[in-house]
């Protein structure tokens, strides 16, 4: 005789799946959003910019997605790199347009 099947721990299983999988992609986001230095913006401008891109339309979005793959492709997943990055979203030793504060010629 064939031994019955245990729906609820094949939904519960599903369940726990689910929630492992809503927590990656949230931590994933939180990680693209540090990588492109977007941290910096404060949450109504983050908010604003989402929404504008939601509401873009295609040929718009399609240039966004090109960046957004050649940024993938310059950065190639290199943790190191993104933990040196600095709020200004210059890498650390990198100099910018503005120097820092006690550099000759900071104001």
């Amino acid at each position: 005789m064939r031994k019955p099947r245990d729906y609820d721990a094949d939904l519960k299983a599903l369940a726990d799946k689910a929630r492992q999988l809503k927590a990656r992609k949230q931590n994933q986001l939180g990680e693209l959003v540090m990588a492109t230095g977007a941290d910096a913006l404060g949450v109504e401008e983050l908010a604003g910019a989402l929404l504008n891109a939601a509401a873009a339309d295609s040929p718009t979005r399609e240039g966004w997605r090109k960046r957004g793959a050649a940024f993938f492709q310059r950065e190639g997943h290199d943790a190191g790199r993104r933990a040196r990055r600095e709020p200004g979203g210059n890498a650390a030793g990198e100099r910018g347009a503005e120097p820092a504060p006690g550099e000759a010629g900071a104001a």
